[in-house]
């Protein structure tokens, strides 16, 4: 269990939480919400003790095993799969012991207690699933959109987005009785939320989850933590839910709050006209002591809202933009081949397809930043592309303000009708004149589809518009895609946003571009079915070639067989030897006197061992011999 009582946490000159209180009881899953800088990576500090608060106590069960996502990867060079393996130290440690002690076996004075060790070791390795732990790496690699040669591949070949994905599969790896989760699906593809989502509903300890994603969140959780006015509240049921609870608190807080001033109004109109008179001078100072007492009901804090808009386009060409039997790719290489697409006015269209297949390299072959490596790509006459990239974040100027950014876009409007027009986006007064270098993601990305919409295009190529956005601004978004008469792009991981925006799906796999005849709840099963092929064709493939390979080194493959077989003959032998031994230990009565107990353990657990060591070299040598038989057909 995690408890927060009367909590004050600061960050600077900003306080985060002023006597806030929250309990989380063991196996929960909770989604924790707010805007933007209110705190919710603070509060994973606090939990993590990187941070310790002002006033107030973290009650925190003692041992218990919190993992949480690293935001940064080193480029080492292990590979991929050691670096997730490595998340796990008490396997490494007893994957090391186990090695040490069978190397230095011939060496030891005391062979029955070095067997007695390495039997527990054992046995605890065997305890955490360290035997089937490569294969549990590999998995979460894999469906988190590693390839099987990207395993063996060093870490520091990996981009950084990759790298994030690194960091989130070794906190998968990690066994633990709590899991810390900030912004999971951000570097993530709608391919490789589908598999999280599962695999966190498989998870078995407590989740806090800090995400922007509502069905992400409606799907992994059943509470919400919500943080507002410096405080925490803490919701039943996924977001969905608390947002219809929510909206009955504030306007039964609103109501209440109404209710109270149209009696204090009453209360003080009374006051105000007897107090004067002598025959009514009691009941008004009567009614003074009520309104002193009463508690007050505090109005409701409205927030701005966030709203986004983008202008209708003033033309529309009848085509906008068309491929061709373009190649689409970088450098020469093609990534995408034959693509043939046209876009109309009022198309609505989502990408669909795992990171690194090509979405983003459409996207900007339609936007005219990359050339076809062959085809044709023709645009409409009066086209006006609106692109939104994340890079484009990086290319705002840090020392300028909003308004001198716009301004450069439309150097001919007048200052006002710029203030006004950025006052729609939330960048209001000061803010209007601030560096950027103050501004969160989201805020310049805001900025950044402000800059777009200004100059009202008739085609929108959004890509992957939603990353630092808060759940707000997201739906702010949202409303105003849904609300504009232009043509849209859009390469998202927000399947809200998907739903809510495209009519019509693309799918970029396999080197193709190909219209979608489903919707996400068809791509989830396709993504499914796609998956088992290429589990099938893996299998067929590594059988292939170990028939090839079998094919070209025959007689040294028979002959590493039958070393390996005399070898585990050996040993058989020799744990033939050891079972006698103990069962003859085993059968002495005064092995079971009380003072005997620990010999006794300590036999039992060396038998249980030996057991397990024999059956399952007996089934190996059996697997063996067939394949020594197999020669001999041959």
């Amino acid at each position: 269990m995690i408890r927060l009582r009367e909590v004050t946490l600061q960050r600077g000159a900003k306080r985060l939480l002023e006597r806030a209180s929250l309990t989380v009881f063991a196996g929960q899953k909770v989604g924790i919400i707010g805007a933007n800088g209110c705190g919710k990576t603070s509060l994973f500090a606090l939990l993590r003790g990187a941070l310790h608060c002002e006033a107030g106590d973290v009650d925190i069960r003692p041992g218990l095993a919190i993992a949480h996502m690293a935001q940064e990867a080193e480029a080492t060079s292990d590979a991929a799969l050691d670096y997730v393996l490595d998340a796990d130290r008490e396997l490494r440690a007893l994957e090391a012991a186990i090695a040490e002690r069978e190397q230095g076996a011939q060496h030891e004075v005391d062979p029955a207690r070095a067997a007695e060790e390495l039997a527990a070791v054992h046995e605890r390795l065997a305890q955490i699933g360290g035997y089937s732990a490569r294969a549990r790496a590999a998995q979460i690699l894999q469906g988190l959109g590693f390839s099987q040669r990207d395993l063996a591949r060093p870490v520091g070949e990996f981009s950084g987005g990759w790298r994030v994905r690194l960091n989130l599969s070794r906190t998968l790896m990690t066994r633990s009785d709590v899991l810390l989760l900030d912004e999971p699906t951000n570097h993530l593809d709608v391919d490789a939320i589908l598999w999280l989502e599962d695999w966190l509903s498989r998870y078995r300890g407590t989740l806090l989850l800090i995400s922007h994603d509502r069905e992400f969140l409606d799907n992994t959780v059943r509470h919400i933590c919500y943080f507002h006015d410096r405080a925490l509240s803490l919701y039943a049921g996924n977001y969905t839910q608390f947002e219809r609870q929510r909206a009955a608190q504030c306007n039964a807080q609103q109501s209440g709050y109404d209710q109270q001033q149209r009696e204090i109004g009453r209360l003080r109109l009374f006051i105000d006209r007897f107090r004067a008179k002598a025959s009514k001078a009691r009941q008004a100072q009567s009614r003074l002591k009520a309104l002193e007492r009463l508690e007050r009901v505090s109005a409701l804090q409205r927030v701005a809202p966030v709203r986004l808009s983008f202008p209708s386009p003033t033309h529309a060409p009848q085509v906008l933009v068309s491929l061709d039997a373009v190649d689409v790719g970088y450098l020469g290489t093609p990534v995408l081949h034959g693509v043939h697409l046209t876009l109309m006015p009022g198309a609505r269209i989502g990408l669909l397809g795992a990171n690194g297949a090509g979405k983003s390299t459409l996207i900007r072959t339609l936007a005219g930043q990359l050339q076809p490596l062959a085809g044709e790509r023709r645009a409409g006459k009066g086209l006006k592309i609106g692109y939104f990239a994340q890079y484009q974040l990086e290319q705002l100027r840090a020392e300028d303000s909003p308004l001198q950014h716009l301004m450069r876009v439309d150097r001919r409007a007048r200052e006002q009708d710029l203030r006004d027009y950025l006052g729609r986006f939330n960048f209001r007064a000061e803010m209007a004149d601030a560096p950027l270098i103050g501004l969160s993601g989201g805020e310049r990305s805001r900025l950044t589809l402000a800059l777009i919409a200004w100059q009202r295009p008739n085609v929108l190529l959004l890509d992957e518009p939603t990353n630092h956005l808060d759940l707000d601004t997201r739906e702010a978004l949202t409303l105003a895609l849904q609300e504009y008469e232009g043509a849209v792009v859009l390469v998202s991981h927000d399947r809200h946003l998907l739903r809510a925006t495209a009519d019509r799906f693309l799918i970029v796999a396999d080197g193709r571009l190909d219209w979608f005849s489903g919707d996400l709840e068809d791509y989830r099963s396709w993504l499914a079915a796609r998956r088992e092929k290429g589990r099938t064709e893996e299998r067929a493939n590594s059988a292939a070639e170990g028939g090839r390979e079998r094919g070209r080194s025959r007689v040294s493959a028979r002959r590493s067989l039958e070393r390996r077989v005399q070898a585990l003959e050996a040993e058989m032998v020799q744990l033939s030897a050891d079972k006698a031994r103990l069962e003859s230990e085993l059968g002495d009565p005064n092995l079971y006197a009380p003072e005997q107990r620990p010999k006794l353990q300590t036999c039992l657990l060396q038998q249980r061992h030996v057991n397990e060591r024999l059956a399952a070299l007996e089934q190996l040598w059996l697997e063996l011999q067939l394949q020594l038989e197999a020669f001999e057909v041959e």
